[in-house]
């Protein structure tokens, strides 16, 4: 067996998080789980459910008048969400 340059742990894993194609789940959660941070804690408090699939956050929020704010900053919660994942991941924000 040939012998090759050693790796860090962290090369290992995000050479086989590229591989297998998780890397943009992982990203997606990250970003999830970031909502509270970026929609603070008052607006995260109306929200009942969230869950994200294929870049697509989707958000059940109690308040029609507080859905429809969120509604009018889409772009920018998108923006906020995908700077702190890291990637553009997140693409679009359905409020339910």
């Amino acid at each position: 067996m040939k012998r090759t340059e050693a790796k860090s742990i962290a090369e290992i894993i995000g050479d086989f998080m590229q591989q297998e194609d998780i890397e943009t789940a992982v990203l997606e959660q990250k970003a999830l789980r970031h909502w509270a941070d970026v929609v603070g804690p008052g607006v995260n408090r109306l929200t009942t459910e969230r869950y994200v699939d294929n870049g697509v956050i989707t958000v059940k929020i109690s308040s029609a008048a507080l859905r429809n704010d969120l509604m009018l900053s889409r772009s920018h919660l998108i923006a906020q969400l995908n700077q702190l994942a890291g990637k553009p991941v997140i693409k679009e924000i359905i409020f339910r």
